[in-house]
């Protein structure tokens, strides 16, 4: 599935972003923890400019323990990234994070001055809960879906960190077919944008093959059936989402799935693995090698 969300807020959004990073010390990119690869927004990298950045893995309690530490490995072997797997009720941690800013900027400490860190992410991540853990009170606008903030907002902590929260920006074109599912499914992107069912159909037929017990346990099912359409049926049975004649409502068995999936009621669920993103790499590597010769054959027929 291609997805295309970018609306114009977006859009002005990456451009301040751009324009004030010459006034930031640190980013801190929040994650889905559920999700880290797919929800690493690739524009990013490109509007730090070599910045170093702290990769907070939000969500942690919503993903699988296992999974998120195969993530932190794989992130902590970056130059100039420090990733920590994160739930914002985690008080402690969240505290840490003004300290381990000043670490990675030593020289900004060295002069008295304030540390600058900018708060970066997709939508519905979990930016403006963050800024609100480290200022210990609500003053960022928090919502459960995409985009609630339209504006960069700034912040003072009692660390003595200057804080810069940006709206979720996504990039113009999500090409990976397994992203753009897994971010619709994860509630990064609005339901308005989707297909529902064709969304559905993809996270049932991802649980059957990755977290079946969960579903036997969440559905109280005696047996699964083979492929997504008919779990999505068996969930609507079970729900009591039926048309007349007992036909089921697809629609709201869908709707239960994803609402259920994501609020966390099936467990704690990784969609994403490092090593499923390795060997996406090397295919990737192996086509782009292939077109290249195909390239210079094409140009040296000799």
């Amino acid at each position: 599935m291609s997805i295309n969300w970018f609306p114009g807020h977006m859009h002005k959004a990456r451009k301040e972003i751009a324009k004030t990073m010459d006034e930031v010390d640190v980013v801190i990119e929040v994650l889905d923890a559920r999700l880290p690869q797919s929800s690493e927004n690739p524009l990013v990298d490109s509007l730090r400019k070599g910045k170093p950045v702290i990769k907070l893995l939000n969500k942690a309690d919503l993903a699988d323990p296992g999974i998120t530490a195969q993530w932190l490995e794989f992130f902590n072997a970056m130059a100039s990234v420090q990733a920590l797997a994160l739930d914002t009720e985690n008080r402690k941690l969240v505290k840490r994070l003004p300290e381990l800013c000043k670490q990675l900027v030593p020289s900004r400490v060295a002069q008295g001055r304030p540390v600058r860190a900018m708060i970066m992410g997709i939508p519905n991540v979990g930016k403006s809960t963050l800024i609100n853990a480290l200022l210990g009170k609500r003053i960022a606008k928090v919502g459960n879906t995409p985009a609630v903030t339209r504006h960069q907002q700034r912040f003072m902590t009692h660390g003595g960190m200057a804080l810069s929260d940006t709206p979720g920006i996504l990039w113009p074109k999500i090409v990976d077919r397994d992203s753009g599912y897994r971010l619709a499914a994860s509630g990064a992107i609005r339901d308005t944008a989707i297909e529902f069912e064709d969304v559905a159909l993809f996270a049932a037929t991802f649980l059957l093959a990755s977290y079946p017990q969960r579903l036997i346990e969440r559905f109280k099912l005696k047996a699964l059936p083979d492929i997504g359409e008919e779990l999505l049926g068996v969930i609507g049975q079970k729900r009591g989402c039926l048309k007349p004649g007992g036909i089921v409502d697809r629609h709201k068995a869908s709707e239960i799935l994803l609402i259920e999936l994501r609020g966390g009621k099936l467990g704690r669920i990784s969609f994403e693995t490092v090593a499923e993103w390795d060997e996406k790499r090397r295919q990737a590597a192996l086509e782009e090698a292939e077109r290249l010769a195909a390239e210079d054959e094409q140009q040296d027929p000799t």
